[in-house]
Protein backbone atom coordinates (compact mmCIF):
# COMPACT_ATOMS: atom_id res chain seq x y z
CA UNK A 1 0.00 0.00 0.00
CA UNK A 2 1.48 3.36 -1.01
CA UNK A 3 2.09 6.06 1.58
CA UNK A 4 -0.22 9.09 1.64
CA UNK A 5 2.94 11.24 1.69
CA UNK A 6 4.18 10.11 -1.75
CA UNK A 7 2.36 12.70 -3.94
CA UNK A 8 3.49 15.62 -1.73
CA UNK A 9 7.01 14.18 -1.58
CA UNK A 10 7.21 13.96 -5.37
CA UNK A 11 5.96 17.54 -5.81
CA UNK A 12 8.37 18.92 -3.19
CA UNK A 13 11.22 17.12 -4.94
CA UNK A 14 10.19 18.60 -8.31
CA UNK A 15 10.04 22.11 -6.79
CA UNK A 16 13.45 21.63 -5.16
CA UNK A 17 15.05 20.58 -8.47
CA UNK A 18 13.52 23.54 -10.33
CA UNK A 19 14.69 25.99 -7.66
CA UNK A 20 18.20 24.51 -7.70
CA UNK A 21 18.33 25.05 -11.47
CA UNK A 22 17.28 28.68 -10.94
CA UNK A 23 19.87 29.12 -8.17
CA UNK A 24 22.76 28.13 -10.43
CA UNK A 25 21.64 30.50 -13.19
CA UNK A 26 23.94 32.89 -15.01
CA UNK A 27 26.86 33.61 -14.57
CA UNK A 28 27.33 30.05 -13.27
CA UNK A 29 25.11 28.33 -15.87
CA UNK A 30 24.41 30.51 -18.90
CA UNK A 31 21.50 28.36 -20.13
CA UNK A 32 19.36 29.48 -17.16
CA UNK A 33 18.60 33.20 -16.82
CA UNK A 34 15.93 35.69 -15.81
CA UNK A 35 16.54 38.18 -18.60
CA UNK A 36 18.35 37.81 -21.92
CA UNK A 37 19.54 41.07 -23.49
CA UNK A 38 21.02 41.16 -26.99
CA UNK A 39 22.77 44.35 -27.99
CA UNK A 40 25.51 44.88 -30.55
CA UNK A 41 25.60 41.19 -31.40
CA UNK A 42 26.35 40.20 -27.81
CA UNK A 43 23.89 38.51 -25.46
CA UNK A 44 23.97 39.07 -21.72
CA UNK A 45 22.16 36.64 -19.40
CA UNK A 46 21.08 37.83 -15.93
CA UNK A 47 20.88 35.39 -13.03
CA UNK A 48 20.63 35.15 -9.26
CA UNK A 49 24.29 35.89 -8.49
CA UNK A 50 25.28 38.15 -11.38
CA UNK A 51 25.23 38.27 -15.14
CA UNK A 52 27.35 37.18 -18.09
CA UNK A 53 30.95 38.25 -17.64
CA UNK A 54 30.73 39.08 -13.91
CA UNK A 55 31.90 37.15 -10.89
CA UNK A 56 29.39 35.34 -8.73
CA UNK A 57 28.18 37.45 -5.79
CA UNK A 58 25.04 38.39 -3.89
CA UNK A 59 23.55 41.67 -5.12
CA UNK A 60 24.90 43.57 -8.09
CA UNK A 61 24.70 46.80 -10.04
CA UNK A 62 23.99 47.04 -13.76
CA UNK A 63 27.24 48.19 -15.45
CA UNK A 64 25.89 51.01 -17.63
CA UNK A 65 28.95 51.22 -19.90
CA UNK A 66 29.23 47.48 -20.52
CA UNK A 67 25.48 47.03 -20.96
CA UNK A 68 24.99 50.10 -23.19
CA UNK A 69 22.67 51.89 -20.77
CA UNK A 70 22.57 55.65 -20.18
CA UNK A 71 24.46 56.72 -17.05
CA UNK A 72 21.33 58.05 -15.36
CA UNK A 73 19.35 54.83 -15.68
CA UNK A 74 17.08 53.94 -12.79
CA UNK A 75 18.45 50.38 -12.83
CA UNK A 76 21.46 51.52 -10.81
CA UNK A 77 19.59 53.06 -7.91
CA UNK A 78 19.54 51.50 -4.44
CA UNK A 79 16.09 49.96 -4.90
CA UNK A 80 17.18 47.80 -7.84
CA UNK A 81 20.48 46.97 -6.17
CA UNK A 82 18.57 45.78 -3.08
CA UNK A 83 16.17 43.76 -5.24
CA UNK A 84 19.16 41.88 -6.70
CA UNK A 85 20.12 41.03 -3.10
CA UNK A 86 16.65 39.54 -2.56
CA UNK A 87 17.28 37.09 -5.41
CA UNK A 88 19.17 35.01 -2.83
CA UNK A 89 15.71 33.83 -1.72
CA UNK A 90 15.77 31.38 -4.65
CA UNK A 91 18.39 29.14 -2.99
CA UNK A 92 16.65 29.67 0.37
CA UNK A 93 13.39 28.37 -1.16
CA UNK A 94 15.31 25.46 -2.70
CA UNK A 95 16.70 24.61 0.74
CA UNK A 96 13.23 24.74 2.32
CA UNK A 97 11.85 22.51 -0.45
CA UNK A 98 14.76 20.11 0.20
CA UNK A 99 13.88 20.07 3.89
CA UNK A 100 10.29 19.30 2.93
CA UNK A 101 11.60 16.36 0.88
CA UNK A 102 13.44 15.00 3.92
CA UNK A 103 10.30 15.28 6.03
CA UNK A 104 8.35 13.69 3.19
CA UNK A 105 10.72 10.72 3.24
CA UNK A 106 9.92 10.33 6.94
CA UNK A 107 6.23 10.54 6.07
CA UNK A 108 6.66 7.91 3.37
CA UNK A 109 8.24 5.67 6.02
CA UNK A 110 4.83 5.48 7.75
CA UNK A 111 5.04 8.53 9.98
CA UNK A 112 2.17 10.99 10.05
CA UNK A 113 4.44 13.52 11.81
CA UNK A 114 6.81 13.47 8.83
CA UNK A 115 3.94 14.23 6.47
CA UNK A 116 2.71 17.06 8.70
CA UNK A 117 6.19 18.59 8.86
CA UNK A 118 6.52 18.17 5.08
CA UNK A 119 3.27 20.11 4.67
CA UNK A 120 4.41 22.89 7.01
CA UNK A 121 7.85 23.18 5.41
CA UNK A 122 6.42 23.13 1.89
CA UNK A 123 4.08 25.94 2.96
CA UNK A 124 7.05 28.01 4.10
CA UNK A 125 8.87 27.23 0.84
CA UNK A 126 5.68 28.19 -1.03
CA UNK A 127 5.52 31.60 0.68
CA UNK A 128 9.21 32.35 0.01
CA UNK A 129 8.84 31.25 -3.63
CA UNK A 130 5.71 33.38 -4.08
CA UNK A 131 7.48 36.48 -2.74
CA UNK A 132 10.58 35.93 -4.84
CA UNK A 133 8.56 35.21 -8.00
CA UNK A 134 6.66 38.49 -7.60
CA UNK A 135 9.97 40.29 -7.10
CA UNK A 136 11.37 38.53 -10.19
CA UNK A 137 8.51 39.68 -12.37
CA UNK A 138 8.73 43.28 -11.13
CA UNK A 139 12.54 43.55 -11.28
CA UNK A 140 13.02 41.85 -14.63
CA UNK A 141 9.92 43.44 -16.18
CA UNK A 142 11.23 46.92 -15.43
CA UNK A 143 14.77 45.99 -16.51
CA UNK A 144 13.43 44.53 -19.76
CA UNK A 145 11.59 47.78 -20.50
CA UNK A 146 14.71 49.88 -19.75
CA UNK A 147 16.81 47.80 -22.13
CA UNK A 148 14.14 48.03 -24.82
CA UNK A 149 14.07 51.82 -24.36
CA UNK A 150 17.72 51.99 -25.49
CA UNK A 151 17.08 49.76 -28.50
CA UNK A 152 18.29 46.46 -27.09
CA UNK A 153 16.46 43.21 -27.70
CA UNK A 154 15.37 42.01 -24.25
CA UNK A 155 13.18 39.08 -23.29
CA UNK A 156 12.38 37.07 -20.18
CA UNK A 157 14.60 34.06 -19.60
CA UNK A 158 13.57 30.59 -18.55
CA UNK A 159 14.39 31.10 -14.83
CA UNK A 160 11.16 33.09 -14.38
CA UNK A 161 9.11 30.18 -15.66
CA UNK A 162 11.12 27.60 -13.69
CA UNK A 163 10.34 29.61 -10.55
CA UNK A 164 6.66 29.69 -11.51
CA UNK A 165 6.75 25.91 -12.05
CA UNK A 166 8.26 25.47 -8.59
CA UNK A 167 5.57 27.73 -7.13
CA UNK A 168 2.81 25.63 -8.72
CA UNK A 169 4.49 22.41 -7.56
CA UNK A 170 4.65 23.76 -4.00
CA UNK A 171 0.97 24.77 -4.06
CA UNK A 172 0.08 21.24 -5.16
CA UNK A 173 2.54 19.78 -2.59
CA UNK A 174 0.80 21.71 0.17
CA UNK A 175 -2.59 20.37 -0.94
CA UNK A 176 -1.28 16.81 -1.31
CA UNK A 177 0.51 17.01 2.04
CA UNK A 178 -2.58 18.33 3.81
CA UNK A 179 -4.67 15.49 2.40
CA UNK A 180 -1.86 12.98 3.05
CA UNK A 181 -1.66 14.07 6.69
CA UNK A 182 -5.20 12.76 7.11
CA UNK A 183 -4.35 9.42 5.46
CA UNK A 184 -4.50 6.07 7.21
CA UNK A 185 -1.12 5.36 8.79
CA UNK A 186 -2.28 2.97 11.54
CA UNK A 187 -3.67 0.43 9.06
CA UNK A 188 -0.45 0.58 7.03
CA UNK A 189 1.69 0.15 10.18
CA UNK A 190 -0.37 -2.87 11.25
CA UNK A 191 -0.10 -4.40 7.79
CA UNK A 192 3.66 -3.92 7.81
CA UNK A 193 3.93 -5.57 11.25
CA UNK A 194 2.18 -8.75 10.06
CA UNK A 195 4.83 -9.32 7.38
Amino acid sequence: MASPAIPGLFLCFAAMVLLIFVSVSSPTWEKISFLDVTQGGQTTHFGVFGYTGTSTHVGYFFDTVRLGLPGNTKLNNDVFHNLTFVLVLHPVAAGLAGLAVLFGLCGAAYSRIGTIFMTLTSTLALLVTLVVWIIDMVLWGIARDRFRDVGAKARYGNANWLTLGALIALILAFCAGAVGSCGSYRRRRAAAATY
